[in-house]
């Protein structure tokens, strides 16, 4: 297999030695070069024998000196350089199962690809992991992986999967902690299926590992788009903080095992138990923070800082932040803190509601145009329009369901500004 040249940079290595756009690479230093993986782990060497195919049919090989990591210089179609990998299971909980028809192509794929674990810090359920890809992830010494588990009980997994090899794929866990290969693991927990008892032999199993760095337990999310699917139920105060009290007690035997607390719930967890949020220390490295573990601790954090920096309000427009309804409580705390400081300051938090996937999903990445709109459209926003950056796709603008910013902007008569993650630049805005 060979992934073909798109363009080469000018001045580089590549370059130099006359690669051509075209060109396919089909070995470095003996290795074959299947896709991203390859390429950037075997071209980091400073002497390089580079095997191409020409455009003309010829295979020639080319030597190549440069700097230690100095990049090569080549640029391919696609950033994988091959298809990207798609789920092979049919998960009980799966949120993309719960969508309803008619939204971005993009947003029914499945990833289960164990390089944007890499390269993205994505997760994979170690289900569609060849031989090649995992003796390939232990020769590289790729960390960390980042590992959907939800379970450790083979028979278990299996059936939350809906995939029958899905129990036996678990023993690859043990292959990458013998090879030193750090691990983050998480844990979709839907009650009555791997919370309780099951959710205490998942923390005892992955405990085991040494270099399991990090366990994460998130709740399930449910839309109101579950026709047909098999019928879960939400946690409520008394089983989140039941939930709690398990991956508290193993925090600490981890801490005991290890001197650092690798077992978190999420932020989501405190809230549904009603229980205040631990202070930024609990944290530790907040490893993570892509699955909602300490970010309402590291936001409180990081603007209560800001305000306090702040020297003055440089702003009279009257603004309004709109949320989700689980970080409504913070971001009203915030707001209220600035305005404590600052007398003059004109801003309003609201919560949106999300009538589109259904009000058991709570979070403002999942928010929608629409609901904006529907929401605000009677109340007094003022001039300018707060949204978080998560609630847009990469190109930051549409939402969810296809409606553009410009369409919320002409609809509720407002300038919408984008606010980035981090409290710094929540507070920027705010106050300028």
């Amino acid at each position: 297999m060979a992934v073909t040249v798109t363009e080469v940079v000018k001045k580089s290595p590549a370059h130099k030695k006359g690669v051509k756009n075209g060109d396919k690479v089909l070995a470095i230093n003996g290795n074959n070069i299947i896709d991203v993986l390859d390429y950037r782990f075997y071209q980091n060497d400073s002497r390089l024998e580079l095997k191409i195919e020409t455009v003309s049919g010829k295979v020639k090989t080319i030597k190549i000196k440069k700097g230690e990591y100095e990049d090569l210089g080549l640029e391919f179609q696609d950033y994988l350089m091959d298809k990207q990998h798609s789920c092979q299971n049919n998960c009980v909980f799966c949120f993309i199962n719960q969508l309803p028809s008619g939204m971005r192509e993009s947003l029914y794929f499945k990833d289960d690809d164990s390089r944007l674990s890499f390269l993205f810090g994505n997760y994979i359920t170690l289900t569609n992991l060849t031989e090649h890809e995992i003796n390939r992830i232990i020769k590289m010494h790729i960390s960390p992986v980042n590992i959907s588990v939800h379970t450790t009980n083979p028979e278990l997994r299996c059936k939350m999967m809906n995939n029958r090899f899905a129990g036996e794929k678990l023993e690859i866990i043990s292959r990458f902690n013998q090879a030193g290969i750090k691990m983050n693991c998480q844990l979709v927990l839907v009650p009555g299926l791997n919370d309780g008892e099951e959710l205490e032999r998942s923390l005892a199993d992955l405990l085991l590992y040494e270099n399991v760095e990090s366990i994460a337990a998130v709740p399930v999310g449910i839309t109101k788009y579950r026709e047909g699917l098999p019928k879960l139920n939400s946690f409520n105060k008394e089983t989140a903080q039941k939930t709690l009290d398990i991956l508290n007690k193993f925090g600490e035997k981890s801490i005991q095992k290890y001197g650092v607390r690798k077992v978190f719930g999420s932020d989501e967890f405190y809230l549904l138990a009603e229980q205040e949020i631990p202070n930024m220390e609990f944290y530790e490295d907040f490893s993570q923070l892509d699955n909602g573990v300490g970010m309402w601790a590291l936001l409180k954090d990081e603007t209560f800082n800001a305000i306090n920096q702040a020297e003055s309000l440089n702003s009279n427009a009257k603004k309004t932040i709109a949320t989700g309804v689980l970080a409504y409580p913070l971001l009203n705390e915030i707001v209220n803190y600035a305005k404590n400081k600052f007398s003059g300051l004109n801003c309003n938090v609201y919560a949106i509601k999300n009538n589109f996937f259904g009000e058991k999903i709570t979070v403002s990445g999942l928010v929608t145009g629409s609901d904006l709109i529907e929401q605000l459209k009677d109340k007094d926003i003022g001039e300018i329009l707060l949204l978080p950056e998560n609630m847009l796709r990469y190109e930051n603008d549409l939402f969810l369901d296809n409606v553009s910013v410009a369409e919320v902007e002409e609809k509720l008569g407002v300038k919408v500004v984008i606010v980035s993650s981090g409290g710094e630049d929540l507070i920027e805005k705010i106050l300028n």
